[in-house]
């Protein structure tokens, strides 16, 4: 970040976070789970409503299962990263805002909808997390990975509150009831994902092609074979996929089952979206600083700050016994959640050939997806084991710990991140 070029590409980068946490948080988080049951699934009881979403949320996670590799190898056979996040960007926004039409009670042109706009949320991110390669030198990666995710927070919790008031006040914004603001809420967040993604698509730089016979889809998987045949040469990596599949894990069922275990200690669902607020706004900062604590002490230590963090918060979490307490673990969530996903990609940007940044980022991203395949399950069994839904959050501390012992064992020599 010494040139202003350099800084301008930098931030137009980071803005992309900005642009798609609109989605994470609007519709993955806010307000798509509550509509598909409420609005889009009228006279279907509560358990088959959440059956539909369940599947919905499956499908989307399989279709990446089954394409990111690929799709990595092939952008990085045709250098094409920054055109292929620009074009499931556009997909997404657009599917994104065509819920906003969907008629009551169609539960199945929503979900498939919902489905195409999150394969397209997270293959876009799969080429977005590459290009961090590319836009600064090794030595800035935790900054600027901690920048764009601060970026993120900031942007996806703004549009959140935005979208809140007006399902509270719909008069202030011209609307004509809480239905209409909400539905509202899918078309801006389609037109701001497009909106701030301009930014990347204007200054940031696409990737050289990946040297080869131009064949993008054979070399792709030629490509893929490859890599998958010779996995002890890129053992660092797979043993901090690993790592990274057993934390995030945890990390991810933090988010996931935090409103469920909020309601079944009686807090109001008032109480739980200001503590989805606070986490956001809080990860803003929180995402820089650890960003900066990577830089200086390695992005190794960072990740484990954050972990021991997440400990911390699970024993305080199966003690809870007040809202405010639960505005302050969700502020504490806020300062180590952001900052352990920024300092995992720049972590593992260190580890990577960097002229396979595509194939291996779709790894990456496959590992995220198949993150919440232990967690959901071992926190409800935690509680029906030991007859009280507060021991489910010390069952999270198993996964926590053993992906800290893991990412201890990953060797670095020859790396990028001499520090870590």
């Amino acid at each position: 970040m010494t040139t202003a070029p350099s800084q301008r590409i930098v931030r137009s980068w980071a803005l992309y976070d900005w642009a798609n946490s609109a989605f994470a948080t609007v519709v993955l988080a806010g307000f798509f789970p509550i509509l598909f049951q409420d609005f889009w699934n009228q006279g279907a009881s509560s358990a088959v409503a959440s059956l539909r979403l369940g599947w919905a949320n499956g499908l989307a996670s399989l279709l990446l299962i089954i394409i990111a590799p690929l799709i990595g190898a092939m952008a990085d056979r045709a250098g094409i990263h920054k055109r292929a996040l620009l074009s499931f960007a556009l997909i997404g926004a657009g599917a994104t805002a065509s819920l906003a039409f969907v008629p009551e009670n169609a539960w199945a042109p929503a979900a498939t909808l919902f489905v195409l706009g999150t394969v397209c949320f997270m293959a876009a991110n799969l080429f977005y997390d590459a290009l961090l390669i590319s836009v600064a030198p090794p030595s800035l990666w935790h900054r600027v990975s901690g920048y764009g995710f601060a970026l993120g927070y900031l942007g996806g919790g703004l549009l959140y509150l935005g979208c809140v008031l007006a399902v509270l006040n719909p008069p202030w914004f011209g609307l004509a009831s809480e239905l209409n603001a909400a539905l509202a809420a899918f078309v801006v967040t389609g037109l701001w994902w497009v909106i701030f993604s301009l930014p990347l698509a204007w200054d940031v730089p696409e990737r050289a092609p990946l040297a080869g016979d131009g064949a993008v889809m054979t070399g792709g998987l030629r490509q893929l074979r490859g890599t998958l045949t010779h996995l002890r040469a890129y053992r660092p990596v797979w043993i901090f996929l690993i790592a990274y599949w057993l934390y995030i894990d945890g990390l991810g069922t933090t988010i996931r089952m935090a409103v469920s275990y909020g309601r079944s200690l009686g807090f109001e669902q008032n109480d739980l979206i200001v503590a989805l607020l606070i986490t956001q706004f809080v990860g803003f900062p929180a995402a820089i600083a650890m960003g900066r604590l990577g830089e200086w002490a390695g992005a190794r230590t960072g990740i484990l700050v954050g972990l021991a963090g997440y400990v911390g918060i699970c024993i305080w979490g199966a003690l809870i016994t007040s809202p405010w307490e639960f505005y302050v673990i969700a502020g504490l969530i806020g300062l180590v959640q952001g900052g352990v996903q920024a300092l995992s990609r720049s972590f593992y940007a260190g580890l990577i050939p960097p002229e396979r940044a595509g194939e291996f980022f779709g790894f990456y991203n496959l590992l995220g997806k198949f993150a919440a395949l232990i967690g959901p399950p071992l926190f409800g069994l935690f509680g029906v084991w030991f007859g009280d839904v507060r021991y489910s959050m010390l069952a999270l501390i198993l996964l926590f710990v053993a992906g800290a012992l893991l990412l201890m064992r990953v060797d670095t020599q020859g790396g990028h991140d001499e520090r870590a």
